[in-house]
């Protein structure tokens, strides 16, 4: 006897065991999610080690050599990273022509979402940009949604956001880190930023169709929201398809 599975392929003898027709999709589904978490921490764990063994220097980015010279962008990093994670979208976006900006002061980004935006707010202001962009990955996407709310917000024309927690992240409250915890869907600043729809106009959020750390995903109301077909929450960085994208909503409103 014939049947299909969950993705429409036919599967033999699937109504021979109660259950099984339901059963087998879920566990390949589950299978597959597995693969992705695995994949997406192999990738993360490469990066980071190769960030530790192989500093590079972030001037070298601020001076393109394409023809063409594009507004600023300005890169934000997650929890826990520094701007080397966001390095393969700084090479393309710097062969694009924009100058591309990191702001050493974040360090690997542990401290407060409010902090560490005060933090990109006197560095727009020492480096006297106008007319910006913010490309932020995880946190990194709050923080650029607080600038954009900010004194200095008016110094960024928008934001492309990857896997940003915008409505928070249910596993939060297991952890007894600060720095994490602030990921919570209760907490205070968090819910204060989703409360804040002003800027929202402005972001665009791409998010991964299965995101480990967030899985409630990163849809933003009244923002452009892109949903990807890859999965992972650090993968997404080096996928050509999202460099694709990032330039796409950078350069869609150029004057």
């Amino acid at each position: 006897m014939d049947s299909q599975d969950g993705e429409g392929r036919r599967m033999k003898g699937a109504g021979s065991a109660p259950g099984a027709p339901a059963a087998w999709p879920r566990f390949r589904r589950r299978m597959r999610y597995a693969a992705a978490w695995a994949a997406d921490y192999a990738y993360v764990a490469r990066w980071q080690l190769q960030g530790f063994l192989r500093r590079e220097d972030p001037a070298a980015y601020l001076e393109p050599r394409a023809a063409v010279r594009r507004e600023p962008v300005v890169l934000i990093p997650g929890v826990y990273e520094d701007w080397q994670l966001l390095r393969p979208l700084a090479a393309v976006l710097a062969e694009q022509g924009h100058p591309v900006h990191t702001v050493k002061t974040l360090g690997y980004n542990r401290g407060r979402i409010d902090e560490m935006a005060r933090r990109v707010e006197r560095y727009l202001v020492s480096a006297g940009l106008e007319d910006a962009a913010i490309v932020a990955h995880s946190k990194g996407g709050l923080i650029g949604k607080r600038v954009l709310l900010g004194p200095e917000g008016h110094r960024i024309r928008r934001m492309v956001a990857v896997n940003a927690p915008f409505s928070g992240s249910p596993y939060a409250r297991y952890f007894l880190i600060p720095s994490i915890r602030a990921f919570s869907p209760r907490d205070a600043l968090l819910r204060s930023l989703q409360a804040s729809l002003d800027a929202n106009a402005r972001i665009t959020s791409v998010y991964a169709a299965f995101d480990p750390h967030i899985p409630g995903g990163s849809r933003l109301d009244g923002a452009r929201n892109i949903q990807l077909e890859a999965m992972g929450h650090f993968r997404p960085l080096g996928d050509p398809e999202v460099h694709r994208l990032v330039v796409q909503e950078l350069q869609a409103e150029e004057p």
